[in-house]
């Protein structure tokens, strides 16, 4: 058994039981922990009572109340400069998982290290910055870095601690201090060592005076370098300033924003431009003496050199995979600190602009370092205007080809939405380029659905118009049958990776070799287009191809998020359409109703979402009802739309008898009422006597009583069908009331059904009363109507239930 085996299983009891540990249990653990601590030299049961603390500490998200006397020894313990430093940072740990702590009392008069002083620092920035930590912190941590030249003990544990201070209070910071540490990130990035740093050694045997010294740092492609020192030189050790070069490039951007123009003598947005414009040869003609710029400016031209330094670097072919993946990274980050260079100095622009046309000439032949395409992105849309750069070229690259070949990447996929939803203000004319290539962000949304769904709820108000709002809406419905589309296209790919990125719960789909027939590729082309094409195919082919493939975990997942992205497409379509864009979403979702993608519960659960934005469209544009009047009489002539599709039915009939109706649109007719009076009535016989099968299931109570309801409204707006719906309501009184139905519906629901039908008698018995009542006016919104008692609207209300009240009394048992 590997060492510490049977230590690792209790560990892992005790965070599993930490929670149900009681209060006079942990404080007998305390003590416990207290004389451990109090010895001269704690040791491995110091160390081992420490972990099991911290397990209890942290097993739950409430505060662990642990004695005084245990906690001051903690903190004695942290702060003491003899002390063991797993000691300090088990100490460290268990004092964070307790803040904010009213109680907390740390000193720094003993603090030595700067590692000791990271771990204080940690700390206290946990507290929240109730009694000014953030303040005392960052003075400290300065004191210290003033005290200490460059190349004087470690400090790589201090600029950790004042990138924090720097984020979670700038304003604390003095101008002495900020160009303080202008002047040591200088030194840092530009002048740190290009030998390699003397292994440690144990002084032993083989240590020799004539041992091997240490030779020159190399690049990541083995060559030996000949500039100055980047975080992507390497080596096999490193000395200290080589280190803080490494921190220091990682906290530049940060401080830059931090000690960059602020303030009044920032030009304002509108002369930027001109500025950029009018002295940009000039600027980038001047040269002065680099060490006669004030720190933040040196700072600036110093970190230009380093970026500049790195794109050249990864330009090299790296040996090992970790410095290719570093390569990467550090690409991005110096095209970003570029662009705030850019941002703050237009004098950075002019020798910018051709090494980043160089880098994106390059990068496009690279799809593995599609990452840095974005930064890039972003600056040419900052900046190209000031440097009369077109980025049109870029973004269209950008936003055909990366999501289309690397929608597979999670990183990059939240990295790319991120992109569009941060760079919004800066598309201007070019927004058209995003819009148009909504099929090919969908298919970053299709493979990564979970993560990026709040991030495309964001997105979609920008991405919709009336342009290509419908074709969005067929596309949001097919979402899940385009996931099971890039699953099968992965492995069709001849460069499939040998770990696979489909499901390989779905071994060998029967459709794989299906796919290939051309009937099918044009419709999975259409499924996979890059832009918007302005035209809608049926893909109901395609659905029965891929339906062995409903099962797979991406595309469940898929078909979950879809109900959420169509409320918010919803949204924002309602804020700008028109009548005519109205009639065109109303027509998809009736046609959609019963072409969508077969994964388990996807019909329900978006059929629930479509019937209520068919409410509130028709809400918007109540004359769609007679607009579209064929269509909708076509729909509820379909009995089959009844059992599995009853929430869209209910939808519609609940429609037709709220707006058919001349209040509404002075084109509605007595042929028109007749008409939907005798289809829908025909519909409601239909289900009401038809025997619940496997095959066939019941009506759902509550479309029945719709129905009733709407024949109920259309009959008071044409009087000659009040004899019909009487007779028809009478039936259906009867029938709820008859024991062959109870066994059907329950008790509940037939009785419910039975009350409607009855209070709906009682409303036809005058035909003045139930027009009022249910094709109230557009007057009836106004409060008066509700607040004063004499109007027409409460006296027939007082009416009404007194005729129900009373007719419900004469009702059998």
């Amino acid at each position: 058994m590997p060492p510490g085996y049977h230590q690792g299983i209790s560990n892992r009891q005790v965070w599993v039981s930490g929670r149900e540990i009681q209060d006079e249990e942990l404080q007998k653990f305390c003590s416990r922990v207290v004389k451990l601590l109090q010895k001269d030299e704690p040791g491995p049961d110091a160390v081992d009572a420490l972990q099991r603390l911290f397990l209890i500490v942290s097993a739950t998200k409430y505060k662990r109340k642990l004695e005084k006397t245990c906690v001051d020894l903690l903190q004695t313990t942290l702060c003491s400069p003899k002390c063991p430093e797993q000691l300090q940072f088990l100490c460290a740990a268990i004092l964070r998982e307790r803040s904010p702590a009213d109680s907390l009392s740390l000193s720094w008069d003993h603090v030595q290290s700067s590692q000791q002083l990271s771990l204080v620092a940690s700390v206290l920035l946990a507290q929240g910055d109730k009694k000014e930590e953030v303040r005392s912190v960052g003075q400290h941590a300065f004191r210290v870095l003033e005290s200490r030249q460059p190349e004087g003990p470690s400090l790589r544990h201090l600029l950790p601690v004042l990138s924090k201070v720097t984020h979670l209070a700038p304003h604390t910071l003095h101008e002495d201090q900020t160009n303080l540490l202008s002047k040591r990130l200088v030194e840092w990035l530009r002048y740190a060592s290009v030998q390699q740093g003397v292994a440690h050694t144990s002084g032993g045997f083989f240590s020799t005076p004539r041992a091997r010294q240490p030779g020159p740092v190399t690049e990541v492609d083995g060559a030996v370098a000949t500039d100055f020192f980047t975080v992507l030189s390497t080596g096999q050790h490193f000395t200290e300033d080589q280190w803080l070069n490494v921190q220091a490039f990682s906290m530049l951007r940060a401080w830059l924003v931090h000690s960059g123009p602020q303030g009044p003598s920032t030009p304002d947005a509108d002369d930027k431009s001109e500025l950029e414009g009018s002295t940009l040869s000039v600027l980038s003609a001047t040269s002065t003496a680099s060490h006669l710029l004030p720190p933040q400016e040196r700072l600036r031209e110093k970190a230009f050199e380093y970026c500049q330094r790195l794109v050249e670097q990864s330009t090299r072919r790296a040996l090992r995979k970790g410095d290719a993946d570093l390569q990467k990274a550090c690409l991005v980050e110096a095209v970003l600190v570029l662009d705030t260079l850019c941002r703050q100095d237009p004098s950075f622009l002019y020798r910018t602009l051709s090494c980043l046309k160089a880098l994106h000439a390059r990068l496009c032949g690279d799809p593995a370092r599609a990452r840095a395409l974005l930064p890039i992105a972003q600056f040419f849309l900052s900046h190209g205007e000031a440097a009369a750069v077109d980025s049109e070229a870029i973004l269209q690259h950008l936003f055909t080809r990366v999501p289309c070949e690397l929608f597979h990447s999670p990183m990059l996929a939240f990295e790319f939405v991120r992109f569009c939803g941060d760079s919004l203000p800066l598309f201007g004319r070019n927004l058209d380029i995003l819009k148009r290539s909504f099929p090919n962000l969908f298919k970053l949304l299709a493979w990564n659905s979970p993560p990026l769904t709040s991030e495309f709820v964001a997105l979609l108000p920008w991405l919709v118009d009336a342009s290509t709002a419908v074709e969005m809406l067929h596309a949001l419905l097919d979402l899940p049958c385009l996931t099971a589309a890039l699953d099968l296209q992965l492995r069709l790919s001849p460069a499939a990776s040998e770990r696979p990125l489909w499901d390989i719960s779905l071994r060998n789909p029967s459709c794989l070799e299906a796919s290939r027939d051309p009937e099918f590729q044009a419709l999975l082309q259409h499924l996979l287009r890059a832009k918007a094409s302005g035209t809608v195919q049926g893909l109901a082919p395609l659905h029965q191809l891929l339906q062995p493939m409903t099962s797979c975990a991406r595309v469940v997942q898929c078909a979950e998020a879809v109900p959420t992205l169509l409320q918010a497409f919803f949204s924002a379509v309602t804020q700008f359409a028109d009548g005519a864009l109205t009639n065109q979403l109303v027509l998809v979702l009736l046609e959609r109703r019963d072409s969508l993608y077969q994964v388990p519960q996807y019909e329900a659960r978006v059929h629930r979402v479509l019937s209520s934005q068919l409410l509130a469209l028709c809400a918007l544009h109540p004359s769609l009802v007679v607009d579209l009047a064929k269509e909708l009489l076509e729909f509820v002539g379909s009995v089959s739309s009844v059992h599995s599709r009853g929430a869209m039915l209910a939808a519609v009939a609940w429609a037709v008898g709220e707006y058919l109706s001349v209040s509404w649109d002075r084109r509605c007719t007595v042929e028109q009422i007749t008409r939907f009076f005798e289809a829908l009535e025909a519909l409601l016989f239909e289900v009401t006597q038809s025997r619940p099968s496997a095959a066939l299931p019941k009506c759902p109570p509550q479309v029945i009583a719709v129905l009733m309801t709407t024949l109920t409204k259309l009959a008071s707006r044409s009087q000659d069908l009040i004899p019909r719906v009487s007779l028809f309501l009478s039936k259906m009184r009867t029938l709820a009331q008859s024991p062959a139905l109870s066994p059907v519906y329950g008790e509940e629901d037939a009785g419910a059904i039975c009350t409607r039908a009855t209070e709906l008698l009682t409303l036809l018995k005058m035909p003045s009363v139930a027009q009022f009542v249910l094709t109230p006016s557009a007057e009836v919104s106004e409060p008066r109507y509700h607040r004063d008692a004499n109007t027409a609207l409460p006296l027939a209300l007082r009416t009404v239930s007194r005729l129900v009240e009373k007719e419900a009394g004469l009702l059998p048992g």
